[in-house]
């Protein structure tokens, strides 16, 4: 990170328990070490154990990724980090609409038949990475499944997550795979309103739709 990055971010970090007088022991290496050994180890998809010398050693850089993972400090930063910048933009922090989309993604041959599927709409072997976005695009939810999960079938997972941790959401935006029952499953349950966007007939390739 940059100075000014690092500047940015600082406060927005949670605070270890050792600071607020809850017992632990202070990290052996600055936050700002460890982070940007994670940030490069995710960019450049390598092992643990290929992490380059002039970063803290491997095995402390993983504790530290595994602590936050484990007490969900990784999404309580990203969360802060998408409210500050929605308040940047005159937004307020948490957000009251979002979209949901799916994409299918061609699986590697190693990957184990048990966790991918086919789908055969996009005529892709792999996985569907399902996402729930706000207006600006920052992430409100993500959820990877088999190729082979019907969109409606995951977005009842996923917006059920979305609302219960975000719960000034009232609306989201889906494409015409998202029709049917799902509709009146989210007003029931879940309190969101969902509309439909769809295509007209004789749209050909990518047009951004209202």
């Amino acid at each position: 990170m940059t100075d000014a990055e690092w500047a940015a971010i600082r406060p927005l970090l949670p605070v270890p328990g050792w600071m607020r007088g809850r017992g632990g022991r202070p990290e052996a290496y600055c936050h700002r070490a460890l982070l940007d050994a994670i940030r490069y180890l995710v960019d450049n998809g390598i092992k643990w154990r290929a992490t380059p010398a002039d970063f803290p050693l491997w095995d402390r850089v993983y504790a530290f990724f595994r602590r936050w993972r484990d007490h969900a400090l990784v999404k309580e930063f990203h969360d802060r980090l998408r409210g500050r910048v929605r308040e940047k933009l005159g937004r307020d922090a948490e957000p009251t609409a979002g979209v949901i989309d799916s994409q299918s993604v061609k699986a590697d041959a190693v990957v184990g038949s048990e966790s991918r599927g086919f789908d055969g709409g996009k005529l892709v072997n792999g996985h569907e990475r399902h996402v729930v976005v706000d207006t600006l695009g920052l992430l409100l939810g993500v959820m990877v499944t088999a190729a082979d999960t019907g969109d409606r079938t995951a977005a009842q997972v996923l917006l059920a997550q979305v609302a219960d941790a975000h719960h000034r959401v009232a609306l989201i935006w889906a494409d015409g795979g998202y029709t049917g029952s799902l509709v009146e499953h989210c007003l029931a349950t879940l309190a969101l309103v969902l509309t439909i966007v769809k295509r007209s007939d004789d749209m050909r390739g990518f047009v951004v739709l209202p």
